[in-house]
C-alpha cells in the first residue's frame, strides 16, 4: 500500500494543489493526465482514497472530485505545545481545538491549516483533525545540531516544535556536533516522514555569550538584519540638520529644553519644557502651564515605501534584551540623526499645550497646537539625577544640572497636578515590582535588582500621557483615520470570574456589567492595606484585555482616556511614526494614506473602507509585532535566569506563590526575582483539585490550599535550559507564625513534674528544638541535591 511518502505517486499537498489550479470539479481520469500518472495507477487510486476517507477530497454523484475547502471546515492556525499536541487558533476567535500528538506530525507550529470537528477530548474541549494544510509558515528554524552515530539532525529550540529535523550528510553546513545552528526546511513533515532540512548558518556553541539573544531572534523570527537598500539609504542620509531642513520650522533652540531617561539609553525620543503662564484676560486671569513636548521627527528622515520605511514596518518596533537593542531604524538615524542629543541641533514635530493650574478643569489640558520645529537640547539628564536634584537642589545632582533646575520644578509641579487629575479621571494604577537583570560584561547575568520607579519616572510618563491624548484627539476632531492605542474593558467571562473571586473575599466590584477604570481604582484603593491586596491586584490585571492598535477609537479603559494614540516613540515604535505622518498632513491641509503591510491587498468597498481595512491591517500587524517582541524578551530572560539559577540547584529560598495550574503552582523567589514551578505532585501524597476562579489547588484529604500570594519554602530541584524552565520542590520550613504558635503549644500544655533536680524547660525550648529539626532537614536535602549535582549530566 502507499504511503504518503511514496515516491511514485504524487503526495496529498501536490493533488490539493492541482485540483485548485483547475478551479472546477475534474474527473480522476483527469487528474491523473494532468499530473503525469497512469490513469490505472494502483498507489494513485489509494491515495485519492486515503484522501476522501481523511475528508480532504468528496466526490459527487458525476464522480467528479470536489476540494474539501469548498465544505464547512474550520481554518486556522497551528499552536504547538512542548508535550506534543497543539491547537487550532480558529480565525473566527472562536474557542480553540484540541489536535492530538497524532495530528501534530503532520505540521509544524505556525502552520495555517483547515480542520474537521471529530467530537469532544476527556476534558470537553472541541477536538479536531487536520484536513490540508494551507500555508507552511515555518521554513526556517534554529536548534542544536546533533550527529548521533552517523545520523544528522536538529533538535528545534522552540519546544513548541516536536519534530527533530533530519539532515542529508551533504547538508550539514560543517557544523560539528552540539553546536547552534539555522536549518532550512527543504521537506515538510508528513504523517509519516520526518521533516528534512539543509543547515544555512552556524552560530556557534550554545555557551557563547550572547547566544539566546542569536537564538531568540530566529525563534522568533524576529528580523535582526537591516536590508541593502535601508542601509542605502541612511548612507546618503547628512550627519547633522542642514539649513535647507529648516525651512518652515519654528526656531525653538533658545529654548531649554531636555531630555529625561534611563542612565543606560542611547535613543532620545523625546524632550520637554515647562513654564508658568498665565490664562484668560482681566479679572478672570488664573494661574495655568505651559508644557512643550518634542518628538524626533523620523517622519522628516524616513518617506513612505523606501527602504527605511519598509524595514521599520517588518520590525514595527525596536526589542530590548538585556545590554542589547535590536533597533527600528540604523543606528546612524536611531543613535544619531533623529536622537535628540544634547548639545546638537534636531529637528522636532512639537505638541505644545497649555494646562489649567486651578479650577474645575485644573490638570487637563485646555488647548494645543502641533508644529514642526528645530531645538537644541540644553541638557541630558537621568531619572536618577532628576530625582536627586529635585530631593536636594544643592546636592550633586543640582549643582550638576543648575542651569535647567528652574525647569525641572516647573515640570515637577505640573506633574503633581497632572496626578490629582489622574486620580480625579479613575485610571487605574497597578503598583508592581519591575526587575532589572544585571549582567556582567559578558552577557551572563549577575544578579536580578528591584527597579525602582521615582518621581522622575512618572514625571515623564504623565508629559507623554498628555502629548499622547493631544494626538488622538486631533486625529478624532479633524476626522482622519489613524491608529488608535486601545484597551477595551473585561470581557463579560473574566468580569464574572472576577466577581465570583470577590465573593469569596466579602467585596464588590461597582458598574454592573460595564464597570469603568473608576470602579476599579475604587477596589484597589479600598483593598490597599489588605494582607491580600497584591492578590486583589494580580487578579484585577488579569480580568483586562489586551492593549492593542486599531482604526477604530474605543477609548483606553486603563487609563481612563476617550481618545489615546502613540505619538511620543517614533524611533522605536511604527505606529508613532503613522502618527507623525498624519499629523504633519493635515497640519499642510492634506491626508495621509498608507501602504499596506507585505503585500496585503483588500479588494472591494468604497474608496472610504478600503482606506480603513489598510489601516486595520497595519493595526493587526503591528499589534502582531509588538507580542513577537515581547515574546524574543521573555524568552531571553528565560533563558538567562535558568543560567543564572543552574548554579543553585539544592540551596532553599523563600518564595510567593505567582501562578496557579492544575498541574501545579508557580513561585517566584523573593530574593531572586525568578520564577519556577512547583510540580502537583510535589505538593504532597492527595488529589488535588484545581479552582479554577478562586485561583487555587486544594487538597481532598487535608483540605491544604494553594492559592496567589502564599508565602512559601522551596528547593531548587531541577534546571532546564532549553525548555528554559526551573523545577523547584517544596520544603518544611520554620516561620514567625510557626515559632509563635509553638509557643503558644507549650504555654498550652500543662506542667509535668520535673525529672531530678532540674527545673522546668522555658517556653521558648519548643521553638528551638522546631528549628533545629527544620535546619537538620534543610541541610540533609542541600547535602542530597548537591549529590545529585555532581553527578548530572553537563549541558
Amino acid at each position: 500500500m502507499p504511503t504518503d511518502f511514496d515516491p511514485g505517486v504524487p503526495s496529498r499537498e501536490q493533488i490539493l494543489a492541482a485540483l485548485r489550479e483547475a478551479n472546477a470539479p475534474i474527473s480522476p481520469a483527469e487528474l491523473a493526465e494532468r499530473m503525469g500518472v497512469a490513469p490505472d495507477s494502483v498507489g494513485f487510486e489509494r491515495r485519492l482514497s486515503a484522501m476522501e476517507r481523511d475528508g480532504q477530497l468528496l466526490p459527487n454523484r458525476k464522480g467528479v472530485l470536489l476540494l474539501a475547502t469548498k465544505l464547512d471546515f474550520i481554518p486556522g492556525r497551528i499552536q504547538g505545545h512542548r508535550d506534543g499536541f497543539g491547537f487550532l487558533i480558529r480565525d473566527d476567535g472562536l474557542p480553540d481545538v484540541f489536535l492530538s500528538p497524532k495530528e501534530m506530525l503532520k505540521v509544524l507550529h505556525g502552520d495555517r491549516v483547515l480542520v474537521k470537528l471529530t467530537g469532544n477530548d476527556y476534558r470537553g474541549r472541541p477536538e479536531g483533525a487536520i484536513v490540508e494544510v494551507l500555508e507552511r509558515r515555518t521554513n526556517r528554524l534554529v536548534g542544536r545540531f546533533l550527529n548521533e552515530r552517523g545520523l544528522f539532525l536538529v533538535v528545534p529550540e522552540d519546544q513548541r516544535i516536536k519534530h527533530d529535523i533530519l539532515v542529508p550528510p551533504g547538508e550539514t553546513g560543517q557544523a560539528q556536533h552540539g553546536q547552534v545552528v539555522t536549518v532550512e526546511i527543504i521537506e515538510q513533515p508528513t504523517r509519516h516522514t520526518q521533516p528534512l532540512g539543509r543547515v544555512v548558518e552556524v552560530l556557534g556553541e550554545i555557551d557563547d555569550p550572547g547566544m539566546e539573544i542569536e537564538i531568540a531572534v530566529r525563534k522568533f523570527d524576529v528580523p535582526h538584519e537591516f536590508s541593502e537598500a535601508a542601509l542605502a539609504r541612511a548612507e546618503k542620509l547628512p550627519s547633522e540638520v542642514r539649513k535647507a531642513d529648516l525651512q518652515g520650522r519654528f526656531d525653538l533652540r533658545d529654548v531649554p529644553l531636555l531630555t529625561i531617561d534611563g542612565e543606560d539609553a542611547r535613543d532620545f525620543d523625546d524632550a520637554v519644557y515647562c513654564e508658568p503662564v498665565e490664562l484668560g484676560t482681566g479679572t478672570r486671569k488664573r494661574p495655568g502651564w505651559r508644557l512643550i513636548v518634542a518628538i524626533a521627527d523620523v517622519a522628516h528622515y524616513v518617506t513612505p515605501g523606501d527602504g527605511l520605511d519598509n524595514d521599520a514596518l517588518e520590525r514595527s518596533t525596536s526589542v530590548y534584551f538585556p545590554r542589547k537593542v535590536i533597533p527600528m531604524l540604523p543606528e546612524k538615524l536611531s543613535n544619531g540623526l533623529c536622537s535628540l542629543n544634547p548639545q546638537v541641533d534636531r529637528l522636532v514635530l512639537v505638541c505644545d499645550m497649555v494646562i489649567p493650574a486651578s479650577g474645575a478643569k485644573a490638570g487637563t489640558v485646555q488647548a494645543y497646537q502641533f508644529y514642526d520645529a528645530v531645538m537644541h537640547s540644553h541638557a541630558r539628564t537621568t531619572y536618577t539625577e532628576v530625582w536627586a536634584a529635585l530631593q536636594q537642589p544643592q546636592g550633586p545632582a543640582g549643582r550638576k544640572h543648575a542651569k535647567v533646575l528652574p525647569q525641572l520644578f516647573n515640570l515637577y509641579e505640573l506633574f503633581k497636578l497632572l496626578a490629582q487629575q489622574r486620580v480625579k479621571r479613575g485610571a487605574i494604577d497597578f503598583d508592581t515590582v519591575e526587575t532589572k537583570i544585571v549582567c556582567n560584561e559578558l552577557g551572563r547575568i549577575e544578579s536580578i535588582a528591584p527597579y525602582v520607579r521615582n518621581d522622575a519616572h512618572k514625571l515623564i510618563e504623565e508629559c507623554m500621557l498628555a502629548a499622547n491624548t493631544c494626538a488622538a484627539d486631533f486625529m478624532e476632531r479633524s476626522k482622519h483615520p489613524g491608529l488608535f492605542r486601545i484597551h477595551e474593558g473585561p470581557t463579560p467571562e473574566k468580569l464574572d470570574a472576577l466577581r465570583q473571586f470577590l465573593k469569596t473575599l466579602g467585596l464588590s466590584l461597582g458598574g454592573g456589567d460595564k464597570p469603568t477604570a473608576a470602579d476599579y481604582a475604587a477596589l484597589l484603593e479600598s483593598a490597599r492595606n489588605r494582607p491580600d491586596a497584591q492578590l486583589l491586584q494580580t487578579m484585577c490585571l488579569r480580568s483586562m484585555q489586551q492593549a492593542m492598535y486599531s482604526p477604530d477609537n474605543v477609548g483606553h479603559f486603563g487609563l481612563a482616556y476617550p481618545a489615546y494614540a502613540h505619538f511620543t516613540s517614533p524611533i522605536r515604535r511604527y505606529p508613532d511614526l503613522l502618527t507623525h505622518r498624519v499629523i504633519k498632513a493635515l497640519l499642510r491641509g492634506g491626508r495621509y494614506v498608507p501602504q499596506g503591510p507585505g503585500d496585503a491587498v483588500v479588494a472591494g468597498g468604497s474608496p472610504k473602507e478600503l482606506e480603513h481595512a489598510v489601516w486595520e491591517k497595519l493595526g493587526l500587524f503591528c499589534s502582531s509585532n509588538e507580542r513577537r517582541a515581547d515574546e524574543a524578551s521573555r524568552d531571553v530572560e528565560a533563558w538567562l535566569k535558568c543560567w543564572f539559577v543552574r548554579e543553585r540547584v539544592g540551596d532553599v529560598f523563600s518564595g510567593t506563590v505567582t501562578g496557579v495550574a492544575p498541574f501545579g503552582v508557580f513561585v517566584t523567589l523573593d530574593d531572586l526575582y525568578v520564577e519556577g514551578l512547583v510540580h502537583v505532585s510535589e505538593l504532597g501524597a492527595e488529589y488535588f483539585q484545581f479552582n479554577d476562579s478562586l485561583h487555587e489547588l486544594r487538597g481532598e484529604r487535608t483540605g491544604m490550599r494553594y492559592r496567589l500570594t502564599d508565602k512559601v519554602q522551596v528547593q531548587v530541584a531541577r534546571v532546564d535550559l532549553e525548555a528554559r524552565r526551573i523545577d523547584f520542590k517544596l520544603v518544611k520550613g520554620i516561620s514567625y507564625e510557626g515559632i509563635r504558635k509553638a509557643l503558644k503549644r507549650e504555654e498550652a500544655a500543662p506542667e509535668r513534674p520535673a525529672r531530678k533536680a532540674a527545673g522546668p524547660k522555658p517556653p521558648a525550648a519548643a521553638a528551638r528544638r522546631a528549628a533545629r529539626k527544620g535546619a537538620a532537614e534543610s541541610a540533609a536535602g542541600k547535602r542530597a541535591s548537591a549529590g545529585k549535582r555532581s553527578s548530572r549530566k553537563r549541558h
